[in-house]
């Protein structure tokens, strides 16, 4: 079994982030999943067909790879992470990396 590449509390997160379905026949699989599924195979650089058996189906993990990009849930992920981070302070923006270059 792979390690897991998000932890508990990185999931929690993302989870409300991402959209609720309901199947519409076979049993919905899991977001989160899908998911790490998704993370495998943009970690390794590997097919989608090479996706270890303990992930949904390939073609389950990329339709929804698919759907998220296509509805925005992608984008909007990105943004509540960058918006996060910058209110933390760890988030250098940038226009301030622009003029930072500019001025040199």
């Amino acid at each position: 079994m792979q390690k897991a590449f998000l932890s508990d509390e990185q999931w929690a997160r993302v989870e409300p982030l991402l959209p609720k379905e309901r199947s519409r026949g076979r049993p919905w699989a899991e977001n989160r999943r899908v998911l790490e599924g998704i993370l495998w195979v943009l970690k390794t650089g590997a097919r989608w067909r090479d996706l270890p058996k303990e992930y949904p189906s390939a073609s389950t993990c990329w339709r929804r790879l698919r759907d998220w990009e296509q509805r925005g849930v992608w984008l909007k992920i990105w943004r509540a992470f960058l918006s996060e981070l910058d209110q933390r302070g760890k988030l250098d923006s940038a226009s301030h990396r622009t003029r930072q270059y500019q001025e040199v």
